[in-house]
């Protein structure tokens, strides 16, 4: 019986590892393909500091880095996953929030207060072509000027592997793992195409936010259980509780 981690390469290949090191059997069926977008600034902005909400944005900007002025700017990002990207690209100072939209635009503020970035000044957002949070319009409102640049584009995935496929007919898969509304809605829609929905929603969904496990029930999941905190250890958590409660 093996665990389903819909995270998308390479990150995928981390929760893999931690997973099997706890003694599961892990597929892999990345719902969202990673995508680079050159990145062009034709704002001509003077920036105090950065924001980041996804290590994808990092692993994009990175080839570019030693032909832009930006590793020596402060960058506020979502997670300690996505600082940890930036700290390996070289960032120089980088500033961890706790996990959320909500979390970094409060930590900004608060920078602006320690005297991190200036009020009031002009930050760069590393983002995604799709948001699932106005952060520009966010901070806009407490008067900084945001200059939001696509430099990443995560493609929804057609077809599950095979092998995943297989395993929702045989009963073989005990439960999924979500990280991000885009990617559970990728999911069950190559789950339908596939002709496997019903089987997928049958066990466990294990997301790592509520919005997430929004989707999951809107499709018709009955048991869908939410990490007490955006981060993956607390999604490991919930999944051995929802394991131990259908063993139950």
């Amino acid at each position: 019986m093996a665990i389903l981690v819909t995270r998308p390469h390479p990150d995928n290949e981390a929760t893999a590892a931690s997973l099997r090191a706890q003694g599961h059997v892990v597929l892999l069926a990345p719902a969202l393909k990673f995508e680079p977008v050159a990145f062009h600034d034709e704002s001509e902005a003077s920036y105090s500091g950065i924001i980041v909400t996804s290590a994808n944005a990092i692993r994009a900007i990175a080839p570019q880095l030693p032909e832009l002025c930006l590793s020596k700017l402060p960058l506020f990002a979502v997670g300690e996953h996505t600082a940890a990207a930036a700290r390996e690209a070289g960032f120089e100072k980088v500033i961890v929030a706790g996990g959320d939209g909500a979390a970094l635009r409060d930590k900004v503020l608060q920078g602006a207060r320690d005297k991190v970035v200036k009020k009031k000044s002009t930050l760069l957002y590393l983002a995604g072509a799709d948001l699932s949070r106005d952060l520009s319009a966010e901070l806009g409102a407490e008067g900084f000027n945001v200059v939001a640049q696509t430099i990443y584009r995560m493609v929804p995935v057609k077809h599950l592997p095979r092998e995943v496929c297989e395993g929702f007919v045989a009963h073989g898969i005990r439960a999924v793992l979500h990280y991000s509304r885009r990617s559970a809605r990728a999911f069950l829609d190559a789950a339908r195409d596939e002709g496997v929905e019903i089987s997928a929603l049958s066990i466990p969904q294990c997301c790592l936010s509520e919005s997430i496990a929004g989707v999951l029930r809107e499709a018709g999941a009955t048991q869908v259980a939410v990490a007490a905190a955006p981060d993956e250890n607390a999604l490991f958590e919930t999944l051995a509780r929802a394991l131990r409660t259908r063993l139950a």
